[in-house]
């Protein structure tokens, strides 16, 4: 057993949370040590995958929608550094049927953080978009700035970025960590120790099997089949520009254009059942595929016989409102919960480390909406 370094902080866990936490807390010239079980965004990470909407409209949710300007901005600017075109502006189109309180919120919250937006009708709606059945959609709100974040490969750019930084990225399980008031050290599978001041565990669905106890009442890992369709030989009508990405509010679905030849991306964003990230079935479902098929033909009716290309399973981590979790272990002064991306964290990513690296640091006060305290262990959706 040897002990192979001592450090500021120990980020667990290099999905979107931990890599831009280890980042953040470099650029307060932290040495940061960045442990991860498998690789920076998995393919079982929450993180995985090719790509996730950043969008700015979050209903009432201000405190969202300003951590998604603010997001957008640090990822452009680390692209932009670092020379990756991992930002599409799609453009992120919001369809509202009769029940449109949320985008009517969404409407006046993006006004007052003066983010550009459109309000089309539904003739506007049929007009600038015929390859899509508007049926029983009254009106939307689109951002033309908002759009798709490449994913697993934006991760591994924060985490190169991270190592120039002076990150250590060191790739290894953890077993073992203990302590009374404070934990002193953590231990590998390998049998080495890293000692540190800050511990901070960003492992996404595998919180709640790291902190048992605490936890695994109060994130609720669940399963969500994506799926992508191949559009018609010859057809540009489901790539951008001809189509942004787009959310289905009442039907709580989403999903994107045909991004890099991979055909039209869709999901439900309603919570799938509860799983285990370490044993759950990776394989889709037959009546997942189907429920696809059918939405397909009925929102594009141009691609009712198109084939299923790709399909995925990942999960979602939610906590009991969809608020992040971001605050300290009640036992541990030193140790610090990160996650509850709740299927709508990807983009927050930058900001999520900043306002953690900061809470460190000592630079900033606690959010209430993101303590331990406010988690319940009964799920009741509030941010969508």
């Amino acid at each position: 057993m040897t002990h192979s370094g001592t450090f500021d902080a120990i980020v667990i866990g290099s999905g979107v949370f931990g890599s831009w936490t280890a980042w953040q807390l470099a650029q307060r010239k932290q040495r940061v040590l960045l442990v991860e079980a498998y690789g920076p965004a998995h393919s079982r990470a929450s993180s995985g995958g090719e790509s996730r909407i950043i969008r700015m409209g979050y209903g009432p949710d201000e405190i969202y929608t300003r951590w998604s300007q603010r997001s957008l901005s640090q990822w452009q600017e680390l692209f932009a550094r670092t020379g990756e075109a991992l930002f599409l502006q799609t453009g992120v189109l919001w369809l509202a049927g009769k029940n449109d309180a949320v985008v009517s919120a969404t409407r006046k919250t993006l006004q007052r953080c003066d983010v550009p937006f459109e309000s089309l009708d539904y003739a506007e709606l049929k007009k600038r978009y015929p390859q899509v059945n508007m049926d029983g959609i009254q009106e939307a709100v689109l951002e033309p700035e908002s759009g798709v974040l490449m994913a697993r490969r934006a991760v591994s750019c924060v985490v190169r970025d991270a190592e120039a930084c002076g990150v250590r990225l060191k790739i290894a399980q953890v077993v073992s960590f203990q302590g009374r008031q404070r934990i002193g050290e953590i231990e590998t599978s390998a049998g080495e120790k890293f000692s540190a001041g800050q511990f901070v565990f960003a492992c996404g669905p595998w919180l709640g099997k790291v902190f048992p106890e605490l936890l695994g009442p109060r994130i609720f890992a669940t399963r969500q089949e994506i799926f992508f369709f191949a559009p018609p030989a010859g057809d540009v009508r489901f790539a951008a520009p001809a189509l942004p990405t787009w959310l289905f509010q009442e039907d709580l679905v989403y999903g994107m254009p045909d991004i890099e030849s991979r055909g039209l991306k869709i999901a439900r964003d309603e919570h799938g059942e509860r799983v285990d990230p370490d044993t759950q079935a990776r394989l889709p479902s037959a009546e997942g595929a189907a429920w696809a098929r059918d939405y397909v033909a009925k929102r594009f009716p141009a691609m009712a016989n198109a084939p299923i290309t790709e399909a995925r399973v990942c999960q979602y981590e939610n906590t009991s409102n969809g608020d992040f979790l971001i605050d300290r272990h009640p036992e541990w002064e030193n140790v610090w919960l990160a996650g509850g991306g709740s299927g709508h964290g990807f983009k927050h990513g930058p900001v999520f480390g900043e306002y953690l690296a900061a809470r460190i640091c000592g630079e900033v006060e606690t959010e209430p909406r993101f303590s331990l305290a406010s988690k319940g262990t009964q799920q009741k959706r509030a941010v969508f």
